[in-house]
């Protein structure tokens, strides 16, 4: 078990979404960050869609009560058990009675802790993700708040393996961490001012030619207004070429809509199901954790890319992951 004694600003349990009922007007929701999620749970033993805690600039305090192997992925949140600095992006076995805590946002906005076993928490719609504005999933439907206890599944093989090789290292310190890290390839570098890679859009035609100049070539500012739904963006107004009304349709995680003042928005892991706004473009799959971890005040510019290239970089990805998975399993059993 875990128990909270600080909540942090905003901290929840999230998979990798609520996927199949977006038909019925409900909401996808899941992790912002994939990649972190998936690698966090990689290193511990987990499959991929485990809930994890999904951790917002400023975190919790929590205290484990009993031996647990975790990771911590995703933004530096300059986390610390029993406050000795710990690295992310590895696996790191806690002792019992341990506390685990997080200070300022050094880079990014979100980190995931993940823990052997996975979270128990009830299943709605076959996803454990919670959904705040219906107040479903997750623990009780809600962010955590003080005295929660988390409870966690039993470990797997794998997680067991890898707690005991941990667990007879020596030291007194309150936790041990695995002496390798991942690739490189899979930690995001996380910038004030972000190059993002994006494809255009399904109505990126109707748009007058300054705004389809402008959208590759000007940056933009993430607005204090935004949140898991959306990011707002200030910068130089996009327009239509002749302005029109739109049927709505479909829209997906990175799609950036316009609406009629001209601003951009990115929807993102909390989005409605559909929108009438014109999408101006759609943000690569491969660039999707970056502007995750985006926070209010960073600038954000866009780079063109082919679907074609988009294809390649997200299969280069899923490659990388997948080997890492191999070497993992290849190492301990």
């Amino acid at each position: 078990m875990i128990t909270v004694l600080k909540p942090g600003l905003l901290t929840s349990v999230q998979d990798m979404g609520r996927y199949r009922y977006q038909k019925y007007g409900v909401i996808a929701s899941g992790v912002m960050d994939q990649i972190a999620h998936r690698v966090a749970n990689i290193l511990v033993g987990n499959g991929e869609n485990e809930p994890t805690l999904e951790i917002t600039l400023l975190g919790p305090v929590l205290r484990f009560e009993k031996d647990c192997l975790i990771s911590i992925c995703g933004g530096n949140l300059s986390p610390s058990i029993n406050l000795l600095p710990v690295r992310s992006w590895r696996t790191i076995f806690v002792r019992k009675g341990s506390e685990l805590r997080f200070g300022p946002a050094v880079a990014g906005s979100r980190a995931y802790l993940a823990v052997a076993g996975g979270i128990t928490v009830q299943e709605v719609m076959n996803s454990k993700s919670t959904y705040l504005r219906a107040e479903i999933g997750g623990y009780e439907g809600r962010a955590l708040k003080p005295g929660d206890v988390i409870r966690l599944d039993k470990p797997g093989d794998l997680s067991t393996v890898m707690m005991e090789n941990l667990e007879g290292q020596p030291g007194d310190k309150p936790y041990a961490e695995m002496d390798w890290s991942i690739t490189s390839k899979l930690i995001p570098i996380h910038r004030k001012d972000m190059p993002i890679r994006v494809m255009k859009g399904k109505q990126y035609h109707l748009f007058d030619e300054e705004s389809k100049r402008r959208i590759f070539s000007d940056r933009f500012e993430v607005s204090p207004q935004s949140d898991r739904m959306g990011y707002r963006l200030k910068g130089p107004l996009l327009r239509l070429e002749v302005p029109e009304e739109l049927i709505s349709e479909a829209v997906s995680f990175g799609s950036i809509q316009v609406p009629g003042e001209g601003n951009p928005i990115i929807l993102l892991a909390d989005r409605q199901t559909t929108g009438g706004y014109p999408k101006i473009g759609q943000i690569a799959s491969v660039d999707l954790p970056l502007i995750a971890q985006a926070k209010p005040g960073d600038y954000i510019t866009f780079k063109y890319v082919t679907h074609e290239e988009a294809q390649l970089l997200f299969l280069e990805r899923e490659e990388n992951l997948k080997q890492l998975k191999k070497g993992i399993r290849l190492k301990f059993i």
